[in-house]
């Protein structure tokens, strides 16, 4: 703070004169603010408001954009979540740090990176997967505030071929579906054999009456007729021929029975 008092100026003539000057105040004030920063407050804005009673709210004041410098903070992404056999594929090296990493190292946990691995800044890139470069690989970024490292397991998928499997049961056929259709066929061949049997001794009765009757009324011929029960016997021989012996015994159908039980 400085003070002013009126100042005594000479003249010439013996003349003294006195000016008066009115008392001027001036105040220097200094505020200081201290803060404990992290990461999470790089890019804030920090202001500083000055207030008075001859100024309006707001006519004085300044900002400043805190920058905060961290360390980094590591994280490997994967091309692709399934990288296969004989692929292409590349790990990148995320470094999260203020300022950004300007060095990046690759390493092989417990072990030397594959010749096929070649290193490209913050990518590590593979010519042609195999199941050799298996393994937890590691990144080390360092941006001259301080350095970490972040690890990515790889776990390459195996291509398997398929193999043709061959069903040997796809050419044998089904006891069951072979029954069940052999004693559909028997079902219809007897029902049809059963109708032309019907019809057939029904021809017979006819016939057998018309030469009864036939041999009634012409009394006088001279040539006998035959028997009608040789007749009879001629034609189920027709119907029911003699087959051949069959390698496989066969019963007789019990369809024709109850048709064939009264003529004989």
């Amino acid at each position: 703070m400085r003070d002013s008092s009126p100042k005594h100026l000479g003249a010439q003539g013996h003349t003294e004169l006195v000016e008066s000057v009115p008392d001027e105040v001036t105040s220097n004030v200094s505020s200081k603010l201290t803060l404990e920063v992290s990461r999470v407050d790089d890019n804030d804005i920090i202001t500083c408001a000055v207030d008075h009673p001859s100024l309006a709210p707001g006519d004085m004041k300044t900002q400043l954009t805190l920058r905060v410098l961290y360390s980094p903070d590591v994280q490997i992404l994967p091309e692709s979540n399934l990288p296969r056999e004989g692929e292409k594929f590349y790990l990148q090296c995320l470094g999260n740090g203020n300022p950004e990493p300007a060095e990046y190292k690759w390493d092989k946990k417990d072990e030397v990176l594959p010749p096929q691995a070649k290193v490209d800044g913050a990518y590590l890139r593979f010519e042609s997967l195999n199941k050799s470069d298996n393994g937890v690989y590691l990144c080390y970024a360092d941006n001259g505030i301080g350095n970490s490292q972040g690890e990515y397991t790889l776990l390459v998928q195996v291509t398997v071929g398929v193999i043709g499997v061959y069903n040997f049961t796809e050419n044998i056929p089904d006891p069951t579906a072979m029954s069940t259709s052999s004693g559909v066929d028997h079902a219809v061949i007897g029902g049809v054999v059963a109708v032309i049997v019907f019809i057939l001794l029904c021809l017979l009765i006819v016939l057998g009456r018309y030469l009864i009757r036939h041999k009634v009324l012409l009394p006088s011929v001279s040539t006998p007729s035959l028997p009608i029960h040789l007749l009879f016997a001629a034609l189920l021989f027709l119907i029911f021929p003699i087959a051949p012996p069959s390698s496989t015994p066969s019963s007789p159908n019990p369809a024709f029975l109850p048709l064939i039980s009264p003529i004989w």
